[in-house]
């Protein structure tokens, strides 16, 4: 397919390149509070899955602190949450610096999500052709639930849209993600502050 094979990169590389120099402003005032908020650590940084299941450094926003328990362990995520870090991931503000990760050619701006590496080993053969393209910022899976849905129904979106990859779907999900964002929808799971890790079929 024509568009997969190029159109698809030139068209994430231009989008990106906008999106960042039009979200630039929220994007400082964003460092600016998360310095304040993680004592001077607005970013994180965690190695990746991509294409192939080659390995990449994602950048996001740092939303959650550092705190240990007594055993020396973190915190469980809800306990680690900011306030500004909150407030950051409802706005869907976290995603504003993988712009960048679309801009080198890590990532899409659609596609399956870049998981934990952890994982790789867990995935059945079907699960795992989710690495058969880059991965996205948004995707199917995002639109249809994100952490509000189940590990088995995410990885079933992420292989549909592997096969059904088009210019008009990734239309349809660019579209459909800027109402999830207004919308704020399946931010987290039922019982944890984000979706809880995924242990294998």
């Amino acid at each position: 397919m024509i568009y997969k094979r190029f159109f698809k990169r030139f068209f994430d590389f231009i989008l990106a390149f906008l999106a960042f120099f039009i979200f630039s402003p929220i994007f400082l005032i964003t460092v600016c509070l998360l310095i304040v908020s993680n004592r001077g650590k607005p970013f994180f940084f965690q190695t990746r899955p991509g294409k192939n299941g080659e390995l990449f450094k994602i950048i996001k926003f740092k939303t959650m602190n550092d705190k240990r328990g007594e055993d020396g362990e973190l915190l469980p995520d809800a306990d680690r949450l900011t306030v500004t870090g909150q407030m950051v991931r409802k706005l869907s503000l976290d995603e504003i610096p993988q712009l960048l990760n679309v801009i080198i050619g890590d990532m899409s701006l659609v596609g399956p999500r870049p998981l934990l590496v952890e994982y790789l080993s867990l995935y059945n053969q079907e699960q795992a052709r989710r690495h058969d393209i880059r991965p996205g910022i948004t995707g199917w899976a995002q639109v249809n639930g994100r952490n509000a849905i189940s590990w088995k129904k995410k990885f079933e979106l992420d292989v549909f849209y592997v096969d059904h990859l088009s210019f008009w779907l990734d239309l349809k999900i660019l579209l459909l993600t800027i109402q999830k964002v207004f919308v704020r929808e399946g931010i987290s799971a039922d019982n944890s502050a984000t979706m809880e890790k995924f242990k294998g079929n």
